[in-house]
């Protein structure tokens, strides 16, 4: 390392964000990165440590090469730090803005000072490399004429997408919705992840380098899968895991109670200019929001209200606080379960934990008009009501943010009666379904996860689907560099 002593010398300076005030009025990214000097001095901070966690199984899944994109970055080499991040990562457009930086909790001087910010050096990389013009379309020199339909646009269906376009094959990206992106156009909100600047910039490039997107196409529904396995030599699901966990309790089919996606796709649809009917229109402004989910689906749909206006907004969990530190439970190097008050809580909501809901109230003409809810507490055998402690709240919209069950099972599994695991995602070997010249990858195969095991999971399912189209190995795998992979 160029600075040994960088980790002493410097303190980790952070990116700022825009005031509350001021960043509630759009739907914008509103992170300000530091100048270009002091994210040199951050990649000095980085401490040559002999296990470097930081891009091992317990960091980054993607394997990135941290250690050295970080000295590069400290000696002023920005684009062969972009060549070292290209190498692992597809795209650190995402990352760099959504992904919980699981790196930085496995980082070695993370033990007893502040981390490394590998995060915002990662944004810092290739926001420049565009700026620069570094980050341009890799068109390949030769093509297999081996076919390959991808079904689903989200970070596993772009990476598989992408690895496979480099080695040469002719890839075709079939997408159910509008435009492409899976759940980082619709899902992820604007302000964290802006569509049209950084999306649709990198699908644009794809686009440049000879990838095909077919959009409005909901393969297993209204295209039988069949027809795409007669076109194609090899076909890779990437559906996701989108059907969301149920609250089957009294009143659910009152008016106004939503899955958080109804929401956040609206929103995101609404901003990219789509017209939504006016029947099907699910807007925050003056409403007493509820949203019932802790996790970052639920942040999402706060910060969604808050932009929107909502009258109020309460954030509900069955579940108990996280605490604020590590524990014995979540020793280092081990990914911190620990409660972060996110960007969007931040901005205004109520929060409450332990909460049971026991019932939807609805007034006359169907309407969610509150919550019947109680306290618990949580014992060896799971919950119990703490007596007396019922209480309602006003809700005129609840959103549902209780995570996922797994991808749809009717459709493209029931089509081809896949065989699927014990949490009904589709079962693989080695990414290849039970069905001849049939792949999986993401969420619908491994669960729900985070953006960044997405694109490992794509890279991953890439490698072997070359194998069985070329009959031999011809990329490497995510923590080594693809052999196409020449800038």
């Amino acid at each position: 390392m160029g600075k040994i002593t960088g980790f002493k010398d410097y303190k980790r300076k952070n990116f700022t964000l825009a005031p509350i005030e001021e960043r509630i009025k759009h739907c914008n990214e509103f992170v300000i990165p530091i100048n270009e000097k002091d994210m040199e001095l951050q990649g000095a901070r980085c401490m040559d440590c002999g296990v470097p966690f930081c891009h091992s199984s317990y960091g980054c899944p993607l394997g990135n090469l941290i250690p050295q994109f970080n000295d590069q970055i400290y000696r002023g080499k920005w684009e062969k730090a972009f060549r070292s991040l290209m190498s692992t990562n597809n795209f650190p457009e995402f990352t760099g803005r959504v992904c919980p930086a699981i790196c930085e909790t496995a980082c070695v001087l993370g033990m007893n000072d502040d981390a490394v910010s590998i995060k915002n050096i990662e944004y810092s990389i290739i926001e420049k490399a565009y700026k620069k013009g570094w980050m341009k379309p890799q068109v390949p020199k030769s093509r297999t004429g081996k076919k390959v339909a991808i079904i689903g646009s989200g970070p596993a269906g772009l990476s598989a997408a992408n690895q496979l376009n480099k080695a040469g094959h002719l890839i075709s990206v079939y997408e159910r919705d509008k435009r492409i992106g899976g759940l980082v156009r619709y899902g992820i909100p604007n302000f964290k992840l802006d569509k049209k600047k950084v999306v649709q910039r990198r699908v644009d490039l794809m686009k440049e380098e000879g990838i095909e997107f077919i959009t409005s196409a909901h393969i297993g529904v209204d295209i039988p899968l069949k027809t795409l396995q007669d076109k194609y030599d090899a076909v890779i699901l990437c559906g996701g895991a989108s059907l969301p966990r149920d609250l089957p309790i009294q009143n659910r089919d009152a008016t106004g109670v939503h899955f958080a996606m109804e929401f956040l796709a609206q929103c995101n649809s609404r901003i990219e200019g789509e017209v939504i009917p006016k029947e099907k229109e699910i807007l925050a402004t003056d409403k007493h929001i509820v949203v019932i989910g802790g996790g970052d689906t639920g942040s999402d749909c706060v910060g969604n209200s808050v932009r929107q206006n909502a009258a109020s907004i309460t954030q509900i969990e069955l579940m108990p606080k996280a605490p604020l530190e590590r524990n014995d439970s979540m020793p280092w190097p081990i990914y911190p379960r620990v409660f972060k008050l996110s960007t969007s809580q931040a901005e205004g909501c109520d929060m409450d934990f332990n909460i049971l809901s026991k019932s939807f109230i609805k007034d006359e003409n169907g309407n969610v008009t509150g919550i019947n809810c109680a306290k618990i507490e949580w014992g060896n055998k799971g919950f119990s009501e703490i007596e007396g402690s019922d209480f309602i709240l006003k809700a005129d919209l609840v959103f549902l943010a209780m995570g996922f069950l797994g991808p749809e099972q009717t459709g493209m599994i029931e089509e081809l009666s896949l065989d699927t695991d014990e949490r009904s995602n589709i079962a693989t070997k080695d990414y290849a379904t039970s069905v001849e010249g049939v792949f999986s990858a993401g969420d619908m195969r491994r669960g729900q996860s985070l953006v960044v095991w997405a694109i490992h999971e794509g890279r991953e399912c890439a490698i072997k689907v070359d194998e069985y189209l070329s009959q031999k190995p011809t990329l490497l795998n995510s923590r080594n560099q693809s052999l196409y992979d020449k800038r």
